[in-house]
């Protein structure tokens, strides 16, 4: 039986780059609630809630699932099931659209001026730009882009 493999750093190298994002968001939301957010540093930060909640969304969505066409996905592994397959091919984009009809839930929901209500509308913006970029990089091209099919 062959040894294990252990990576340099273990689970906070391997992880560092979710640890910190979550982190930066954690600051940014005792910031926004020790703030007033009719303010324009107290709704800077409900923006950076946002902004942030959707890097993290990036860094961990990006690695658990995938999108054919992306080149930042990895390769889905292949299943017998037909619409298995097909919904582990675009799992990004099914992920980006359940949650962002749960944000756009909570955002229609919420009072218009409450404290959290522009936070949730700033996410649903977040998300929409989020599935946007997914789609649009999946079909579209930028010269001398490393994430365009050249």
């Amino acid at each position: 039986m062959a040894p294990r493999r252990h990576s340099r750093g273990g689970f906070l190298r391997e992880h560092s780059l979710s640890l910190v994002s979550i982190s930066i968001l954690a600051c940014w939301i005792v910031l926004y609630v020790q703030n007033d957010p009719k303010t324009h540093l107290g709704a800077f930060f409900g923006n950076a809630i946002a902004d942030w909640t959707g890097v993290l969304a990036t860094v961990i969505a990006t690695r658990y699932f995938y999108e054919v066409g992306s080149i930042e996905s990895r390769r889905p592994r292949r299943t017998r099931s037909g619409i298995t397959w097909v919904l582990r091919k675009h799992s990004l984009t099914v992920f980006l659209l359940i949650t962002g009809a749960g944000w756009t839930w909570v955002y229609a929901r919420a009072e218009p001026e409450a404290k959290w209500g522009e936070v949730a509308g700033n996410i649903v913006s977040e998300w929409t730009q989020l599935l946007g970029m997914v789609l649009l990089t999946k079909h579209l091209i930028e010269k001398r882009s490393k994430e365009s099919h050249q």
